[in-house]
């Protein structure tokens, strides 16, 4: 089971509740590596932020990333269109902090601090200020989720916040529509089909562990997301209202020295041709792209020092959204940093 933890003490003094509070969090993060946390209204209701997928297809294309639109300048931030003859079949878009923050949190000349591209306001009026609000929410959210992992483990409270100061987090939408049987054309079999409660589906998202930090995970409504359990069997982690599904990322569990865990997790449909269209809003928490990240001597941690920005965009290299951009961004940090996650 998927542990459920009430977040309201997080947000409230210190005390009995919130030293429980961080207990749950850390028993979470430190065996399952998935949590639901409860009592999280939304500060914006997330079906204003999906309006974007209303839009016509001519709308959104002026917002494509260089890789599927060569005229447009934005490579990192931007919409990914839906592709056939692939594992997975999704489109989305990608939003950075200048989203919530404004322009200041622009850096020309990488990729990791570029704009956000947006529809026009008349277009889709309040959408980026609808962004902004969710973005500076899930904000705050992790540093108080950072500040709990840091009070569990016996550490100061503010161990691991510095780094996020200025961070490149990531908004993202997601859109899995039911999938068209050409779609599936040249992918292989055991690439996509799995067995599901005695059935043949498909699947929305393949296994993976994600490489950050922490992942804030609104879903909306259709289930599908699984984690891998400890044995070996995929546990149902079932849409909530008012809450948000957490995973720890594989850097979190590097910085700790392996105290929390990054768990294994896909999304899965109904079958060919079956079931409901997916919608979800991951909000990935990340620091800043100079971020130096060192171990932690209390923990135990062993690996070279590297900056944020240099492990995010060779481990976004491999996603097809990103597929040879590699030399679009060189790396900044030490050349001999361990980069592999």
């Amino acid at each position: 089971m998927i542990p459920i933890i009430d977040a309201r003490p997080l947000f409230g003094p210190a005390g009995p509740s919130r030293n429980a509070t961080d207990a749950a969090i850390l028993s979470a993060a430190t065996d399952s590596g998935f949590m639901i946390l409860d009592h999280l209204p939304s500060p914006v209701p997330v079906e204003r932020l999906l309006r974007l997928f209303d839009l016509p297809a001519e709308t959104t294309r002026r917002l494509w990333r260089q890789k599927f639109e060569p005229a447009n300048a934005n490579v990192y931030r931007g919409w990914f269109p839906l592709q056939d003859g692939r594992p997975t079949y999704k489109e989305g878009l990608d939003s950075g902090p200048d989203i919530a923050h404004g322009s200041a949190r622009i850096q020309l000349g990488d990729p990791l601090t570029e704009a956000t591209p947006s529809p026009p306001e008349a277009t889709l009026p309040g959408w980026r200020a609808d962004m902004g609000r969710y973005y500076t929410a899930m904000e705050v959210l992790g540093l108080n989720l950072l500040r709990s992992i840091a009070r569990g483990l016996k550490l100061p409270e503010e161990t691991f916040t510095p780094a996020f100061a200025g961070g490149i987090s990531t908004l993202r939408l997601l859109h899995y529509p039911i999938r068209p049987a050409h779609s599936f054309i040249g992918v292989e079999a055991e690439k996509i089909w799995v067995k599901h409660q005695g059935r043949e589906v498909d699947l929305v998202a393949a296994p993976h562990i994600d490489s950050g930090f922490i992942t804030l995970l609104r879903q909306h409504g259709v289930s599908g997301l699984q984690a891998l359990g400890r044995t070996g069997d995929w546990i149902d982690v079932p849409p909530r209202p008012d809450s948000l599904v957490i995973n720890f990322g594989k850097l979190l569990e590097r910085w700790t020295g392996g105290r929390i865990k990054a768990t294994m997790h896909r999304v899965v449909g109904a079958g060919r041709g079956a079931g409901q269209a997916r919608h979800s809003v991951p909000f990935f928490f990340e620091p800043a792209v100079d971020a130096l990240i060192a171990p932690i001597p209390a923990l135990g941690g062993n690996f070279e020092l590297f900056l944020y920005g240099d492990l995010v965009w060779d481990a976004m290299m491999k996603f097809v959204e990103f597929e040879g951009l590699d030399h679009l961004r060189p790396q900044k940090g030490q050349k001999g940093a361990q980069l592999n996650v």
